[in-house]
Order: C-alpha cells, then sequence, then structure tokens
C-alpha cells in the first residue's frame, strides 16, 4: 500500500485511473508513469489530454525527479503531478516548489516519518530561502 501526502497531511491514494508507462504511452492515454531518467522534452505537444504524472524517485539522494517537475510546469502542463517514492519529508518544501502536487511513498516510510513529519513542512511557500533574503 502507499500512503498519499499533500499540505494537509496523509491520505489515501483516490486516483483510479490506470496509469501508463511513457514507453508503453499512445494517443489515448491520460496518465503517465515516468521514469527519473525521462527527458521532459519528449513529451512536447504531447501533455494535451495528460491529467495526472507521477515521477519515480528511487532514491532520495536522486533529486533528477524535481528538474523534470520544474521542466514540465514550464513547458505549460497544469495537470495532477506526483512524485512517487523515495522523497522524505525534509524534501516536502522542495517537492512542492518544483511543482509538485503530492507525495507518495511506501506504508514502510510513513511509518518511520509520521504525519507531523509532514506537516511540519507544509507551509512550504513561507519559509524559503529566498524570501528570508527579501525579507
Amino acid at each position: 500500500m502507499t500512503v498519499i501526502i499533500t499540505d494537509r497531511g496523509f491520505a489515501p491514494d483516490d486516483w483510479t485511473a490506470p496509469i501508463t508507462p511513457l514507453a508503453e504511452a499512445g494517443t489515448e492515454t491520460t496518465a503517465l508513469d515516468l521514469l527519473n531518467d525521462t527527458n521532459p522534452a519528449t513529451l512536447a505537444g504531447r501533455l494535451e489530454g495528460i491529467t495526472f504524472i507521477r515521477v519515480d524517485f528511487p532514491a532520495a539522494a536522486d533529486g533528477r525527479g524535481y528538474s523534470i517537475a520544474r521542466q514540465l510546469r514550464l513547458m505549460g502542463y497544469t495537470g495532477r503531478l506526483r512524485a512517487r517514492g523515495h522523497v522524505i519529508a525534509d524534501q516536502y518544501a522542495m517537492a512542492r516548489r518544483s511543482g509538485f502536487d503530492e507525495v507518495e511513498i511506501s506504508d514502510t516510510l510513513a511509518a518511520r516519518q509520521p504525519e507531523a513529519d509532514w506537516l511540519f513542512r507544509a507551509d512550504w511557500q513561507a519559509h524559503d530561502y529566498q524570501a528570508r533574503l527579501r525579507g
């Protein structure tokens, strides 16, 4: 099982439609699974009709997913964007700032990093480095 994390804390997964790996995606695909080494440019011209994208984070030390999210948002993607895998509570603010709407973690990780750890970082817009410099 998995746990979904939003700015309001832990939630069950409410996405019920199929999620297709990018390599298997066709013209009717509306939800994509992206590997952490995906070049977002390969999705140019294909984002219309995509309502959900999930980006894989195989390790907490691998930040390529943040770059993918940022690039997708710069390309105009406005759908639901989810980080999945080894994202830790300390990285939640970065995930949100780079464009992710939510994070999906395993039950095991949720047990090690309870909801309070994530909620502590849920006010991600107020505590960034640039805001402190401008402040």
